[in-house]
């Protein structure tokens, strides 16, 4: 299994004093043991937007899962990232989510048939994860 994670990491703007939680989920973290090299982590600062993910998943998550060469990808759908989300501060809108998704799905049809699993993970914005998980599921459909 190969576990690729986008997620908001560093300083907190809001309390310089402190990082965010739960502070894990650095770059040079790659998992231990057995699985040592199984685990990708993107981590992007406060304010990260549309064109920051986009590269992420060009640049990281992209090449990982080439050579990884999975059966199906599994996403683990958070849309905590939307701007308007209280919980991160991170700049996601909700036709990014749908972008987003297409991006992932084009690496599922070339790299193992077209079969990916998603799971709702996160948002706490009610009416903004609403919109951002019609865009994903939408896309998801195309």
């Amino acid at each position: 299994m190969l576990f690729c994670s986008l997620h908001q990491f560093g300083p907190n703007p809001l309390n310089p004093a402190a990082a965010f939680y739960p502070g894990t989920g650095a770059a040079t973290e790659t998992g231990e043991g057995p699985g040592a090299g199984c685990l990708v982590n993107v981590p992007l600062p406060a304010g990260s937007a549309y064109p920051a993910y986009d590269r992420a998943i060009r640049e990281r998550v992209g090449p990982a899962l080439e050579a990884f060469r999975p059966d199906m990808l599994l996403l683990s759908a958070g849309f905590d990232a939307h701007h308007e989300d209280p919980l991160a501060l991170l700049e996601l809108r909700t036709e990014d989510f749908g972008r987003l998704t297409h991006r992932l799905t084009e690496l599922a049809d070339r790299l193992c048939g077209g079969r990916v699993l998603s799971v709702l993970e996160g948002g706490y914005h009610l009416e903004a994860l609403a919109r951002s998980a019609a865009a994903h599921v939408s896309a998801l459909l195309d």
